[in-house]
């Protein structure tokens, strides 16, 4: 069994509140089903869908999942697709929406994923990497194709790295000279390379890291993905449901802030609390994962509330 800490998750069972007359969560990053495990123990009445396109981490969630059988379903789909739900039959909305835009430590830790900057693997970063019909790119080939603006747009825009230009320029560079990039130590020895060693001193942290997170999510379009999928949470929450969104970067975590600031003009409810939570520092200690987790909820307003600002 991999070993697995779910992120904040006494802050995720706090704001599941009432949970007797919660009747429907919806997981849709499932992972290893952590947090899944822990709502369905809370609200006995619950039926739970989990979302994961990750097959090896579905099979792991199956098995974790199967004291509570029948009350879950897996979805091996895209979380992109979660708006798909009401065209189920018997579906009739959700009253928990819970997101955890985390990589988990399955992912990380198996280097022929080629995720971490730690270990040594293939330069894949596909998240659903064991489907043949992936139409996902390699991160290899975005290296092996993509221009030097597109790499710069792609580590700017996505890892919000400084040195975004001359990391891009440097990788074309080594292209045009004829070297290639297969696995990820490869590409940490590159960067290394192109940055000179007092700015490598200056950036607090591993000189690949923004760039590995970068790729990963234009490898998986997440966040086009993380778009859709909120559209259709806000199709799917029900009158005085929650969502619940964990996000671990500046780029995630602003476009939750203001698609709950829309949702709010839209008069479908509000945050609750307004700022997000941060986790507690008992639990970075216990889990260094959980240190630059933001979490945000957003409550739809009761149909009560609705009429109540319809006749104001």
């Amino acid at each position: 069994m991999k070993e697995h800490l779910s992120v904040m998750l006494d802050e995720v069972l706090a704001a599941v509140e009432s949970p007797d007359s919660v009747e429907t969560v919806i997981d849709a990053t499932l992972g290893l089903a952590g947090h899944s495990i822990e709502i369905l123990k809370k609200c006995p009445r619950a039926f739970l869908y989990g979302f994961d396109q990750d097959a090896e981490a579905r099979e792991i969630a199956l098995e974790r999942l199967s004291p509570f059988a029948p009350r879950f379903e897996i979805v091996a789909d895209n979380f992109r697709n979660i708006g798909l739900l009401k065209e189920k039959e018997g579906f009739s909305g959700a009253d928990v929406i819970l997101f955890d835009f985390g990589v988990s430590n399955l992912q990380i830790t198996e280097p022929e994923r080629g995720f971490s900057f730690q270990y040594d693997g293939p330069l894949d970063m596909r998240m659903d990497a064991g489907d043949e019909e992936s139409c996902h790119p390699k991160a290899e080939e975005i290296l092996r194709t993509a221009d030097i603006r597109e790499l710069t747009e792609i580590f700017r825009d996505y890892g919000e790295e400084r040195y975004a230009f001359q990391i891009a320029k440097g990788i074309v560079r080594h292209r045009e000279h004829g070297g290639e990039l297969h696995s990820t130590t490869e590409l940490v020895e590159l960067i290394r390379r192109i940055l000179p060693a007092p700015v490598q001193r200056k950036m607090g942290g591993h000189p690949a890291r923004k760039i590995f997170q970068a790729l990963r999510i234009a490898v998986n379009d997440e966040i086009n993905a993380l778009s859709e999928a909120l559209d259709g949470a806000a199709e799917l929450l029900n009158p005085g449901g929650k969502a619940i969104v964990i996000s671990y970067h500046s780029l995630e975590d602003r476009m939750v802030k203001h698609r709950f600031r829309k949702w709010k003009e839209d008069e479908l409810g509000e945050p609750v609390p307004r700022k997000a939570i941060l986790p507690t520092e008992e639990e970075i200690e216990r889990n260094y994962k959980s240190r630059s987790a933001k979490l945000r909820i957003f409550q739809r307003y009761e149909e009560d509330d609705e009429k109540e600002g319809d006749e104001i």
